[in-house]
């Protein structure tokens, strides 16, 4: 279930989110839930696929954004490991790190689900 608790469960620092949504726990489930669907998952896991180490590293970069804006600090955490791999934009194998950003969401899938 999609709430506060569950969330700070999650590792969720949502007392400085819910500031940055002036106290609104409805805006900020909603943004979670686009966050959720965002298309930067599916091309990170397309580059991933691909070995496209710049749109890699794109999509990773804009999930360590929208993570560390609401507060979703274990996929801000992932996402933020797999963008330094990414950084030097060199061939690598990243693939245990681009797994933990999908655990991750999965995670907070389920959280929503529930």
């Amino acid at each position: 279930m999609l709430d506060i608790d569950t969330l700070k469960n999650y590792g969720a620092d949502t007392e400085d989110a819910l500031k940055r949504c002036m106290g609104n726990e409805a805006f900020y489930y909603k943004l979670i839930k686009m966050a959720v669907a965002d298309d930067n998952f599916r091309r990170l896991k397309d580059a991933s696929e691909a070995s496209d180490i710049k749109e890699c590293f794109e999509a990773a970069h804009a999930i360590k954004g929208v993570a560390g804006n609401l507060g979703l600090t274990p996929l801000f955490n992932a996402a933020s490991e797999l963008t330094e791999l990414l950084r030097p934009q060199e061939p690598c194998d990243c693939s245990e790190e681009v797994k933990r950003v999908f655990e991750n969401l999965e995670i907070l899938k389920g959280i929503i689900e529930e």
